[in-house]
């Protein structure tokens, strides 16, 4: 259990004097499952005060500028849906909780672009885009709870990379407030980039290690008429061959991932490896690609199953499979290799996980593992030309094993990035690459 410590009264004055009262929570006032969350990100001994609720931009502004002045240290978060991802958190003073500031900005709907406040959740902006036919082009690990700055501050993107890319290429404007409590945005709405760095790609997947995003503007989409899912199982170097046919095709799908073989018995697809492919246009082009992809399946002795009526439960069920394990302990590495190796990754992992085959990144998902086995497949990625990371474990394992796993020649960059950034260290200490 880490150590706990009481709020002290001063901090509390005074940030109620910014926030108003009921917006600084002591920690002891927390409810347990939050609390549980928490501790699932911090390392042993850390103390903590509590969570603080700013309700605007300008409040958030206003706290970071009392944190740094103070020498206070916080661990910025949404929802808490991926809090316990990364690194552990080394002596944080306070949770700063972005989820009160969600308010729309702006939905330009012919411009194909909305603003919003980074607290504002994924689900609830998707809601608010389908009621003009559009939607966002990446789906979030935890779409009911994850909020958009979230979502970008860890680089959660998942199967729709194959259609619309990473995260980071669809950030068109970010506003952060700073260590020293100012507000610097780039692109957007206001082009006012800071000492020549690119801020959207910066804070895309930085953990809050840099500081914390208040707004966002994001390019939307057109709904699709038609959205369909073919299933394709079997012998695994059909799969493979198979796979590397369709990613060389003129076929268009949004997403196309390699599913392990003990999640697609879990879902019902079979005892062996298979492939997810889903199809989004227009009744008659879906219709077609789905047909040729079947016929190319047939070629190569694989079995195929079509869904579309309630093909968007099957695509929630894969996240759920990954995310959502009734297992405390369980433990999610996100990976990334060489498309041509997914298969064979897969296999080596011997696991329930996903690679998103046209990229080669995925998720494995354990629920009881050592760590001379994680080691062992992360030198097997290593030898693929790619990486293993540990995003979420017990305590224990993270102290046991370095979560990221990169020692490469950009560490050194990485610091000094932080050191202009962050100076005092204010933002998640040890969350990132290298301990930063």
């Amino acid at each position: 259990m880490n150590a706990i410590s009481s709020t002290n009264p001063k901090h509390r004055q005074e940030l109620e004097n910014i926030l108003g009262a009921g917006n600084v929570q002591p920690w002891g006032e927390i409810d347990s499952i939050q609390q549980q969350q928490i501790i699932q990100s911090l390392a042993p001994e850390t103390p903590i005060q509590g969570i603080i609720y700013p309700q605007t931009q300008k409040q958030l502004a206003e706290v970071i500028a009392y944190t740094h002045q103070q020498q206070l240290k916080v661990l910025p978060c949404g929802f808490c849906s991926k809090i316990d991802w990364g690194g552990l958190v080394k002596n944080i003073d306070f949770v700063v909780s972005t989820q009160a500031i969600n308010q729309l900005i702006e939905h330009a709907v012919g411009d194909l672009t909305v603003t919003v406040e980074a607290g504002m959740k994924f689900s609830q902006l998707q809601a608010i885009l389908a009621q003009e036919n559009q939607v966002l082009g990446f789906d979030p690990s935890h779409a009911e709870t994850a909020t958009i700055g979230g979502i970008i501050a860890t680089g959660d993107t998942n199967s729709l990379r194959q259609r619309y890319r990473s995260i980071r290429d669809l950030i068109l404007g970010i506003s952060v407030v700073r260590y020293d409590g100012k507000i610097a945005k780039a692109g957007g709405r206001v082009v006012k980039n800071v000492a020549g760095y690119d801020l959207m790609k910066l804070f895309t997947g930085s953990y809050g290690t840099l500081g914390i995003i208040s707004q966002i503007t994001l390019r939307v989409y057109p709904q699709a008429q038609t959205s369909g899912t073919v299933i394709l199982t079997g012998e695994t170097s059909a799969i493979s061959q198979l796979n590397q046919i369709l990613l060389a095709s003129a076929l268009t799908p949004v997403a196309v991932d390699l599913i392990s073989s003990n999640l697609s018995k879990i879902l019902g697809f079979g005892d062996n490896l298979s492939l997810m492919v889903r199809l989004q246009s227009i009744p008659e082009s879906v219709e077609q690609q789905s047909q040729r992809l079947i016929e190319l399946a047939e070629t190569l002795g694989l079995k195929t199953i079509s869904f579309d009526c309630d093909e968007e439960n099957l695509w929630k069920q894969l996240k759920q499979q990954i995310w959502e394990s009734e297992a405390n302990a369980s433990i999610v590495c996100k990976i990334g290799i060489t498309p041509t190796s997914a298969v064979k990754t897969l296999i080596e992992s011997q696991t329930i996980g996903v690679i998103h085959a046209g990229v080669g990144l995925g998720v494995l998902r354990f629920d009881d593992v050592s760590p001379e086995t994680l080691l062992k497949l992360r030198n097997w990625c290593a030898s693929q030309g790619g990486f293993l990371s540990i995003l979420k474990a017990p305590v224990d394992l993270k102290n046991q094993l370095e979560v990221w796993g990169y020692g490469g020649n950009a560490l050194n960059l990485m610091r000094q990035i932080k050191q202009q950034f962050d100076p005092q260290n204010q933002f998640s200490p040890n969350r990132f690459v290298g301990g930063i």
